[in-house]
């Protein structure tokens, strides 16, 4: 499938071969009907899924410094995409100007957006004079002549300038931009906007603000000879002045369509092109390069960067620096311009170049050094090294520290290929001595960096002083930021040098097996075997790597076996080899070799498909953790993606983990996916003289979806291929395992500013979806079915919704041990049935060997569907589902709805005898010690009842006066102390109509009946307010708790210990008594507690302890809070001390502490 540039270059090609008859350029009408023809097709998409989110992010930003905008608009067709924006922002437009050559397009677009004819909806309802609508190009020829030409001033500026798909006729390009620039408002803010199919899009001396691209989009186009017409010479640009030569050419011109097209059987009747997108946004400070370009040294002109998708950007400078200062001015440079870097190490990364993005090559600083034992003087962090330390330069290669050390009799556990940089050290490092002495960041324990938050020379950990810069600073933050770079260094400064630990050089015995498989069969036999020897007790001096590719017309599996030892020779028959080989037969190759030798021994190398080194190929990969390959899901699964291959050179690397990757714990390093026995790296490849082409981009849509396919057979992601990439996105979230929270938040300590924005995509703040529904409940009471009917009523209410069983994770284990049928365990319920009794002991015994595994599952299927508003998730299992498990999504609110049925309902639906009919005791028949916060009893047909619990109970979350009343709290930050976030919730009081809202709120949503409560109950000082609002509103009395000796006798009281805050402060901790006044609130007697905030619970624990003092029984207590913060487990601590049952509601939640 062709890409609409490709495309418009065969078409063009066409023509040059085989009409010498003159061009003409299209007329008003002719571009019209090509417009036309591609804008209906697929082509929209991609303005509902890319263009019309980032104009609306843009302008979100815009809006924050300005109440109104004032906005110029560059080819906008016959209408403006910006009528596509909420409307909240189309009515901030005051003034509207465009440009618009078009005849035919321009009298439309005047006629639309005055409101032509009557009735007709204005698109800019705010516009505070009438659109300004110029029939002439952007922009006109040049100097002051051209507003005497026109007619029009040059002079106005504006906030927003937006070429959307209308550079195309424009030479050279970065001229308009520059013209547009200077036509923006002053203040700060203001953008270029530009939206162009990617390709060849060359801005020289021009730096971007941001880039985002849409590598995915798709263009259509009736399969019919007038619509390919219209659609092809509005592609070319042009038609052939001779009427017959015309017809010809658009003869050809369709065969070169429907031969470069594709076709799909959901399309029927279209053919499908390529029609990738990018954005870009200049700012006033775009031309600014050249400033730096005076300060830092460039790059050689025409140095070729190992990756392949990396040399076809267009980087608008590459800096090469020679001194740290001159990192430094990179970084100074960025912060003052707000704008991004890219940094270039070994250039393998697809990231380290970037389109319209200044690069730091780190070429220059490749020193490296080793430090003797005697020499180390543990300047920072004193270490148990052992050996020698290696110090190595940012811009080192793999090759030039592993030829340093070895001279030396060293070595440092680092990655297969010699010209890799410290991208790979600083993001995991896979190689062949991973299994014995772990990652190449596990060897990290120092390091120097430019910060990137502030420019200064930070170091952190061990720097032994000779190498110890004289003006760097140990960094506040060192321990966190050497965590970071453990694992994700490229996201966190630049990087100097880094310290490494030392490992005696060793030699390796290398013995390769080639296996020709005749069918699927024989491959997932060999497979199997393989993963046997690889998981079984294989010594760590050991790893075995495993290839699956085709070859000569048949598939192969390669099996490598590398033995590393410290001794000159190595044992070739030992026992544990003829076992080995008992199994996998006579070995195809044995070689001994060095560490620089090591480099040579990759199958990939020089013994599949004539050797892929040498320059020959490029290749595309991604790389993700699989444990079990032998199973026959995993094993599926990959035989599959090599049959479906675009091309034979494309392959699937399996390297061998475990061993002492292991014996470092997820949480210790950055590097968070350490469970894993194999990391499978799937490689597409075309051949060299094919970059840019369709075979190049087949190839990566081919890993992509191998990827996409495994991805939930997996236990992680390789991140440091990963970048900006959207489709990356989705990989990114399971590649730090447990981290990525902590991650991001130092990613907002520590770049601030974004200026890495390009390396490994972050999340700017963890994604996690707003609502998070457990539906609880007996079997077949109907979880699933309800479950879809409210996806269906947040759908009419434009939220995105989805339904997630977290029991899928477990079937899929237990289908792979005990060879049940998968897809009938997910979609056939008598089967499910069938194996439940077995498929729950089974579980139960993972959970006994691995206690947290329910809250991984619960954290992962949340992770995975961060891109949600409302996720509802089945086959919850853990008792008080809520409460125990909020904690771990403190950002998201997290309901239980439990569903009941009676058992003969239940029976109707498929379920079994014996268990409890009452889904709120236990199986013995007790009262449990929680309360799901809905209760729906799903006893009749219909949906009707079905959709009024989403209606009444669920939607209301989502209402904009609860957004509004989370806009009026005010943060403030490190206080009580350092590191605390505090949630002023007080302040809400203090806002005009802050107070009020509240009180609405607090008496729409109370789940119980107002008539039948005698008082709202309040604890000082935070509950007085509120409460005392609430009391008045709904004309219920109010009941005041207060300290011991400031009510009159007769009291009761209890003992309460330190709030939240109030522990946070060192002369609050004292625990002090409560009291109210005895028979204030008649015994018996059903109550409301209001308070401002629910955070560890011990406040509202010793309000409730005293109610039950005064005669109050805690099922008739409900409890309301403004704010929760899940993080500190407050319901887990009332239910804790048996008040689980009590009710309670909050109006917003909020993550941190």
């Amino acid at each position: 499938m062709a890409t609409l540039d490709s495309l418009k270059l065969a078409l063009r090609q066409k023509v040059a071969g085989t009409t010498s008859s003159p061009k003409q350029p299209l007329t008003d009408a002719q571009y019209n009907a090509g417009f036309e023809t591609l804008s209906q097709g697929l082509e929209w998409t991609t303005y509902q899924n890319f263009i019309i989110p980032q104009l609306t992010l843009q302008l979100a930003g815009l809006l924050k410094s300005r109440t109104k905008l004032s906005v110029l608009e560059i080819g906008p067709g016959h209408k403006s995409v910006l009528a596509y924006l909420p409307s909240e922002t189309r009515i901030r437009i005051a003034r509207y100007t465009a440009f618009e050559p078009n005849d035919l397009f321009a009298t439309s677009l005047n006629g639309w957006i005055s409101g032509l004819p009557p009735g007709t909806h204005c698109p800019f309802p705010g516009l505070e004079s009438p659109p300004d609508i110029r029939r002439v190009r952007f922009p006109p020829e040049s100097s002051e002549e051209r507003d005497i030409r026109t007619g029009y001033k040059f002079d106005e500026k504006y906030d927003l300038i937006l070429f959307c798909h209308s550079l195309y006729g424009m030479k050279p390009k970065h001229k308009s931009i520059e013209e547009a620039l200077k036509m923006l408002d002053e203040r700060p803010g203001a953008v270029v906007v530009v939206f162009h199919c990617e390709g060849p899009l060359h801005l020289p001396g021009l730096v971007c603000h941001k880039t985002a691209s849409f590598p995915t989009g798709l263009a259509s186009v009736p399969d019919d000879d007038l619509a390919i017409d219209c659609f092809t010479q509005f592609i070319a640009g042009f038609c052939i002045q001779d009427v017959d030569a015309n017809e010809a050419v658009l003869v050809q011109w369709r065969e070169v369509c429907r031969a470069l097209c594709r076709r799909e059987k959901s399309h029927s009747g279209h053919i499908l092109f390529s029609s990738p997108n990018v954005m870009v946004v200049f700012t006033r400070n775009t031309t600014a390069v050249r400033e730096l370009a005076t300060e830092v040294p460039l790059a050689k002109e025409g140095k070729v960067f190992k990756n392949r998708e990396a040399c076809l950007q267009h980087p608008t400078l590459v800096v090469r620096p020679t001194k740290i200062q001159q990192v430094q001015n990179c970084v100074w440079w960025a912060l003052k311009n707000n704008v991004g870097l890219t940094v270039a190490g070994g250039g393998h990364s697809g990231h380290c170049l970037r389109s319209h993005v200044v690069s730091v090559d780190m070429e220059a600083f490749d020193q490296v050094h080793i430090v003797e034992i005697n020499e180390q003087d543990g300047n920072a962090v004193a270490t148990s090294c052992p050996g020698p330390l290696v110090v190595a330069g940012g811009g080192c290669k793999t090759g030039d520290i592993i030829h340093k050390t070895m001279a030396a009799g060293l070595t440092v556990p680092l990655g297969a290929r010699p010209s890799v940089g410290a991208g790979q050290w600083l993001q995991g490092g896979i190689g062949h001595l991973t299994r014995s002495h772990g990652l190449a960041c596990d060897s990290i324990i120092g390091a120097v960096i430019v910060s990137v938050d502030s420019g200064q020379l930070l170091y952190v950990g061990n720097v032994p002083s000779k190498y110890l810069p004289i003006d760097a600073v140990l960094a506040e933050n060192e321990s966190d930021l050497l965590w970071a770079i453990k694992g994700a260094g490229n996201n966190f400064g630049i990087v100097i040098q880094v310290t490494f630990q030392t490992f005696k050089a060793e030699q390796y015995l290398i013995r390769n097996w080639i296996f020709p498989l005749r069918d699927g069969s024989e491959a997932q036999l060999m497979l199997s075997k393989f993963n046997k020897i690889a998981t079984g007790d294989l010594p760590r001096y050991l790893s075995a790597d495993a290839y699956v590719y085709w070859e000569a017309g048949q598939l192969h599996l390669g099996v490598t076996m590398f033995e590393s030892s410290t001794k000159y020779s190595l044992e070739t028959n030992s026992p544990l080899y003829l076992s080995i080989g008992s199994i996998l037969g006579p070995e195809h190759s044995v070689d001994f070799v060095d560490g620089v030798g090591l480099f040579d021994s990759e199958m990939y190398m020089s013994k599949m498909h004539g050797g892929h080194g040498g320059g020959k190929t490029s290749s595309f990969k991604r790389c993700l953790f699989l444990n079990n390959i032998g199973s026959t899901e995993v094993a599926d699964s990959l035989l599959m993606a090599v049959e479906t291959r675009p091309s034979s050179l494309c392959y699937l690397h399996l390297l061998h983990g475990g061993g002492a990757v292991c014996d470092i714990a997820a949480q210790d390093t950055a590097f968070g996916c350490r469970d894993w026995d194999f990391a499978c790296v799937i490689t597409g490849v075309w051949p060299r003289d094919q970059d840019g082409t369709e075979s190049a981009r087949g190839a990566v849509r081919w890993v992509y979806n191998v990827v996409d396919n495994l991805l939930p057979l997996s236990s992680g992601v390789y991140g440091a291929d990963l970048g900006p990439d959207p489709r990356d996105a989705g990989l990114a979230a399971k590649a730090f395992g447990p981290n990525q929270q902590r991650l991001v938040r130092l990613k907002n300590m520590l770049d601030p500013c974004r200026v890495l924005k390009y390396a490994f995509p972050l999340p700017e703040a963890p994604r996690e979806p707003k609502l998070i529904i457990l539906v609880t409940g007996r079997s077949c009471a109907g979880k699933d079915y309800c479950a879809g009917i409210w996806v269906s009523v947040f759908k009419k209410a434009r939220l995105t919704g989805r339904v997630v069983s977290i029991s899928d994770v477990a079937k899929r284990e237990y289908a792979a041990m005990s060879g049940a049928d998968l897809s009938r365990l997910l979609t056939d319920r008598a089967y499910k049935e069938q194996h439940r009794p077995s498929l729950t002991a089974f579980f139960q015994s993972q959970v006994r060997q691995r206690p947290g595994l329910p809250k991984e599952h619960f954290q992962n299927v949340v992770s995975s569907n961060g891109d949600v508003d409302v996720l509802i998730i089945t086959g919850i299992r853990e008792e008080a589902a809520a409460t125990v498990l909020s904690h771990l999504v403190p950002n998201s609110r997290v309901l239980d709805v439990c569903i009941i049925a009676s058992e003969e309902t239940r029976l109707f639906r498929g379920g079994k005898q014996g268990y409890n009919d009452d889904a709120l005791k236990d199986d013995n028949g007790l009262e449990l010690d929680y309360r799901p916060d809905h209760i729906f009893y799903h006893e009749t047909s219909g949906n009707e009842e079905i959709k009024k619990i989403a209606t009444k109970y669920l939607l209301p979350f989502f209402h904009k006066d609860l957004q509004k009343l989370a806009d009026i709290v005010r943060t403030v930050a490190d206080f009580p102390r350092r590191d605390i976030q505090f949630r002023h919730v007080l302040d809400i009081s203090q806002r005009p109509g802050g107070l009020a809202l509240s009180a609405s709120l607090l008496q729409k949503h109370f789940l119980g009946i107002w008539s039948s409560i005698s008082a709202v109950v309040a604890c000082e000082a935070g509950g007085f307010i509120f409460a005392s609002a609430l009391a008045s509103r709904v004309n219920v009395p109010l009941a005041l708790i207060r300290e011991a000796g400031k009510l009159p006798p007769p009291t009761v009281s209890v003992l309460k210990a330190p709030s939240h805050i109030s522990a946070a402060t060192p002369d609050l901790l004292n625990e002090k008594r409560i009291e109210m006044e005895r028979n204030l609130v008649p015994r018996g007697s059903s109550v409301v507690v209001v308070d401002d905030v629910l955070a560890s619970g011990k406040t509202l624990c010793a309000v409730l302890r005293l109610l039950g003092e005064a005669g109050i029984n805690k099922h008739n207590i409900s409890i309301m809070v403004i704010a929760e913060f899940p993080s500190h487990k407050g319901r887990e601590f009332l239910r804790q001390n048996g008040f689980g049952t009590v009710a309670t509601q909050s109006l917003l939640v909020y993550g941190g502490v």
